[in-house]
């Protein structure tokens, strides 16, 4: 199994005697924050270089076939904006990814409900600023603005983590020792009486179907990064405040959980459940307690990636769960499921294949396709990874617990 023990070593309960104390290696706290922040920079410089390489090569090799324009050149000059585009779009990813994740590398159990938990933090955060914005308090200053993401961000977090623990309790915890395909059936049951509550409620409330972010703040200024020259004028690569925004809370995010997982009492708990659910009870451990925990954790990790998502692309539907849910359920496998920073990974090169999908394949194809055929591409190249390497990037071979 591929679970958050991953990420920090084995919590070795499983071949104690009922007996012996419990017990796991010390970890070093500094290590657990800089260990994956080091990570991080090789996965998204890494990720960049090689995408950046392929698709020059490709630009150089098509070359002859448009006399309309320098392929190459339009290439050059296209790729730091797309490179940025593509993180931001990856780590957006990667933070509803975490969530998968995390509830995986406990149960090894696919809650495919996680993308309507993420909605449901996108609609809490989206409708606490919307009445914020009714009684004008959404006229401040630019510290102010971020106060107020910050709290918008926290209740979709509990909002969205109170969720996950109730759907635990009443929809998985009695079908915890059934067959697989068992809680599969009820997740993805979950997944649309959740959609179809939130649908039922904005109706009955609203009028309506969606909510709109307010537009308030710095969030939509572009700061510039550098310019560059072409011809007779001059382009700007540039990066969105709210952008920044996601980069710097999805980092928070890896980083804080790997250090909840790898460095902490309860995380010690959950690697020890993760490891072996009966000897963990016999350690003393409440396995009921630590799952709900960690379907609580993975949940409001969700709600955070809802929020964000909501304030990125300035909209929340019932329905906006369920592709950002496949597409990180996506990532998570590509990085190796159940593995922390294999989650971030996997998001980063999801978002980095539809970006460069979306910017090239109409230049390269001379036309012919276009932006919408940019999750084709990347699903395509996301298969022939996975046929090599099945356990996903950062993932391992193990064979099934008994």
């Amino acid at each position: 199994m591929t679970n958050p023990i991953d990420a920090g070593g084995a919590a070795a309960v499983s071949t104690m005697p009922a007996s012996a104390p419990l017990r796991v290696r010390r970890t070093n706290p500094i290590k657990e924050i800089l260990r994956p922040l080091g990570q991080l920079l090789i996965f998204v410089l890494g990720s960049s270089i090689v995408m950046a390489l392929i698709t020059v090569a490709l630009a150089l090799i098509l070359r002859p076939t448009r006399d309309d324009m320098d392929m190459l050149q339009i290439t050059l000059i296209l790729l730091p904006q797309v490179l940025i585009d593509g993180l931001v779009l990856g780590f957006m990813y990667a933070t509803i990814a975490l969530g998968y994740t995390m509830v995986y590398g406990v149960l090894e159990f696919i809650n495919f409900a996680h993308g309507e938990i993420f909605m449901f933090g996108a609609f809490a955060g989206v409708e606490l600023l919307l009445w914020i914005e009714r009684t004008n308090g959404l006229d401040v200053g630019n510290l102010a603005a971020y106060g107020l993401i910050i709290v918008a961000i926290i209740v979709g977090m509990v909002i969205s983590g109170l969720l996950a623990i109730t759907t635990e309790r009443l929809a998985y915890r009695p079908l915890r020792g059934a067959p697989r395909l068992i809680p599969l059936i009820s997740a993805i049951g979950v997944s649309f009486f959740l959609q179809d509550m939130m649908r039922f409620m904005q109706s009955a409330i609203n009028g309506d179907f969606y909510r709109t972010f307010p537009d308030f703040g710095p969030f939509g200024k572009r700061i510039t990064l550098f310019s560059m020259p072409l011809d007779d004028r001059t382009i700007d690569i540039a990066i969105q405040v709210k952008s920044l925004i996601i980069i710097i809370v999805a980092i928070i995010m890896l980083v804080g959980l790997n250090y909840l997982v790898n460095a902490t009492r309860l995380g010690k708990a959950i690697r020890s459940v993760a490891q072996d659910q009966r000897t963990s009870s016999l350690m003393g451990i409440n396995v009921n307690r630590i799952i709900a925990l960690t379907f609580l954790i993975g949940g409001a990790l969700g709600g955070a990636a809802g929020v964000l998502f909501a304030f990125k692309f300035t909209r929340a539907d019932p329905y906006m769960g369920f592709l950002p849910g496949l597409k990180a359920f996506t990532a998570a496998v590509l990085g190796g499921i159940g593995n922390i920073t294999g989650a971030m990974l996997g998001g980063i090169v999801l978002g980095l294949l539809e970006s460069f999908a979306a910017a090239y394949l109409s230049i390269f194809t001379n036309g012919a396709m276009g932006a919408e055929y940019k999750d084709i591409l990347a699903f395509a190249i996301l298969i022939l990874i996975l046929v090599f390497r099945p356990s996903g990037l950062l993932g391992s071979k193990t064979t099934q617990k008994a």
